[in-house]
């Protein structure tokens, strides 16, 4: 049996590489081994106990207030160690975040081959998103297998002169994982009542909009992207508390990321606002909950783009640019940036207009068919064998 290193630093990377790592385990030929670089201590280590995955090694490496050069040269130095002394046969790593990059780095120069799962994505612009389009752009010509989820991602990197022959178009594991955890919802019965304990939502908000009951629309927000730092989340929070302005009948339920220069902000400016619920972010399993509850969502995440119209969610995205085309195209995400001015009038489009509304929640997810990590175990078992 081969091994093979999967390499997780945040709760994104977590979310789609776990079912990967279930495929590999029912694989005859290949057996998983997880490595934390802790990048994000707190928000991976709760989504690995979503999935019930426990890391053969934790490298340990957050610190306070980490600057970035500081943890690519910790996680290169880390993951080189461990893969000199452990020799995998190959390295998967997924998505564009600095442990990405890095231990990518670190198996290339350790001449172990690397699979990128989430290959593919370009928004054309290097401070667009800063720094993971440098992250993915980097980490391409250094794998053996790009394992792209759509068609588009694919011809993004032939564009960019990559051999055709290393790339795969997959799907995205994210469909994977949001129909996992939907399906272990269902057998356990997760209620809103369950929902909001483990989130802390308040008792009146939950009765309100949550319960089995409740009728009023309301709005899931997220946002944690570094290009909106300062007057970004600023203007954002000025649209969200507008939106209920003009809409009172409406509530918004925003888990706020844990990064400082998100919460000063949020705290400062929506705090007050009666009909906005600020709530610590919420474990993977509860925020799918949450998705497949909430009317739409306002966000600047890369997975909510891709996991939400598999759940008929439309999603204002909080960004100018984005590496996820498809559900732009599709029509299941539309851009609004962070100007006050449109976020308004793209959230009144949806609350206003029923047939505008059920159109775009009807729409077909670009991004998969939940068969992703069946496709990538057998790509690397056929590559390995």
């Amino acid at each position: 049996m081969k091994k093979i290193a999967l390499i997780l630093g945040t709760r994104p990377e977590c979310i789609k590489m776990a079912p990967v790592y279930f495929a590999l385990k029912q694989s005859t030929k290949l057996v998983p081994v997880v490595i934390s670089t802790g990048q994000h201590r707190q928000m991976l280590d709760q989504t690995l106990g979503v999935f019930g995955i426990k890391p053969e090694f934790d490298l340990n490496l957050m610190q306070p207030g980490q600057t970035l050069p500081e943890l690519t040269s910790r996680v290169i130095s880390a993951t080189s160690a461990w893969f000199a002394e452990h020799k995998p046969a190959a390295v998967l790593v997924q998505g564009d975040t600095t442990t990405v990059l890095s231990s990518a780095i670190s198996a290339f120069y350790n001449r172990i081959p690397i699979g990128h799962v989430e290959a593919g994505l370009r928004t054309g612009n290097m401070d667009s998103p800063f720094p993971e389009e440098m992250n993915r752009r980097l980490t391409t010509p250094l794998a053996r297998w790009n394992f792209c989820p759509t068609e588009t991602s694919k011809a993004n990197l032939i564009r960019e002169g990559i051999d055709a022959t290393t790339c795969y178009v997959t799907g995205n594991s994210v469909v994977d994982a949001l129909f996992y955890v939907r399906k272990n919802q269902s057998i356990n019965g997760v209620s809103a009542k369950i929902v909001a304990e483990r989130v802390g939502i308040p008792g009146a908000f939950a009765q309100e909009f949550l319960s089995e009951t409740a009728k009023k629309p309301w709005i899931l927000v997220t946002g944690h992207r570094r290009e909106s730092f300062g007057g970004g989340f600023e203007r954002i929070c000025e649209a969200i508390n507008r939106i209920t302005q003009l809409h009172p009948e409406v509530g918004v339920l925003y888990p706020v990321h844990l990064n400082p220069q998100v919460q000063a902000p949020v705290n400062r400016i929506l705090g007050s606002n009666p009909r906005v619920a600020l709530v610590a972010p919420a474990a993977y399993e509860e925020f799918v909950w949450l998705m497949n509850r909430c009317t739409f969502l306002l966000s600047d995440s890369g997975g909510v783009q891709e996991e939400a119209p598999s759940l008929g969610k439309p999603v204002l995205v909080m960004r100018d640019t984005t590496e996820r085309p498809e559900g732009v195209d599709a029509g299941t995400c539309r851009l609004v940036g962070t100007n006050p001015e449109t976020i308004l009038r793209e959230a009144d489009l949806l609350l206003n207009n029923p047939g505008e509304y059920q159109r775009r929640s009807s729409l077909k997810n670009p991004y998969g068919d939940g068969q992703t990590s069946e496709k990538i175990r057998q790509i690397l078992e056929d590559s390995l064998s």
